[in-house]
């Protein structure tokens, strides 16, 4: 499940957005106890099982504010914990780790508890021949952070952005006037590296979008009979997507289809948190 790491220029400045809306002015609590410099040492423990991701996000919180702490790993991004086990150590100034704490653990929580549910989903569908993708429907600021967490989890991304690719959904297919009409406005303006996709509702739509031709198909709330009506009509002529209101009890009525991808929000905003807890502080000169 392990993939490509984030890098510290993608994420440092949304590290710093956290960290001073945490901490605008002063740690008044910590600052009001700890005068001077005092080195110690806090264990990270999870508190239920599932899959960690954020490593590197929780690490760099604290070189933020601190470039002299020191983080002892026990598991990385990608594996499976049991609730109880130590996942990491961190060593600092005592100020740091209070101060640090809530940011770090609030990115490795949510990362965490995303890949966890993603690891669900590819084990409730299984079928490796079929990839779950995500949405943007993710948290404002915390893009690059969920959706690399899908990835940790076995999932894949779908468009990160607006300017990933043509997207025509029911909307711009409203504005249009029709399907065809849509993905004909749609060719005469994208840039010919850009892929299409049109969203459909229902086969008289498909029908439409396959006579005009488009790269990807996505069948949006149909049902099970209808997919399979639909997957015949394409014929292998274009990327075929399902998704809408597939959730972790229904996504298996998806196995052994001829289909391509799923995709669902519900990777992400169904993702919660995974409980972890920073405990058992220790000064080093004790």
């Amino acid at each position: 499940m392990k993939k490509t790491r984030l890098k510290e220029f993608q994420i440092r400045d949304s590290i710093e957005r956290a960290l001073r809306e945490d901490v605008p002015v002063e740690d008044l609590s910590t600052n009001a106890i700890y005068r001077e410099k005092r080195k110690a040492t806090v264990s990270l423990i999870a508190k239920e099982d599932g899959i960690i991701c954020g490593m590197d996000v929780f690490e760099l919180t604290f070189k933020i504010l601190d470039d002299d702490i020191s983080l002892e790993r026990f598991y990385d991004d990608g594996d499976s914990v049991k609730k109880g086990e130590v996942i990491g150590k961190l060593k600092a100034d005592v100020r740091t780790i209070l101060t640090g704490e809530r940011v770090a653990l609030n990115y490795l929580q949510r990362m965490s508890g995303i890949a966890t549910n993603t690891a669900k989903y590819v084990k409730a569908l299984g079928d490796d021949k079929i990839k779950i993708m995500d949405t943007r429907k993710t948290t404002p600021n915390m893009r690059i952070f969920e959706k690399y967490a899908v990835k940790v989890g076995g999932g894949e991304n779908h468009r990160f952005n607006l300017s990933d690719g043509i997207m025509l959904k029911d909307n711009h297919i409203g504005a249009a006037g029709s399907v065809t009409s849509a993905i004909q406005m749609a060719k005469e303006y994208y840039p010919f590296i850009k892929k299409i996709e049109i969203e459909v509702e229902n086969l008289n739509q498909l029908k439409e979008a396959l006579t005009e031709g488009v790269d990807i198909i996505m069948l949006d709330n149909m049902d099970i009979q209808t997919t399979e009506q639909a997957i015949k009509l394409i014929d292998k002529r274009a990327i075929i997507e399902c998704s809408g209101n597939i959730s972790l009890d229904n996504i298996g009525r998806y196995r052994g289809m001829d289909i391509d991808f799923i995709s669902s929000g519900a990777l992400t905003y169904e993702g919660g948190v995974l409980d972890i807890s920073m405990k058992n502080l220790r000064y080093e000169d004790e």
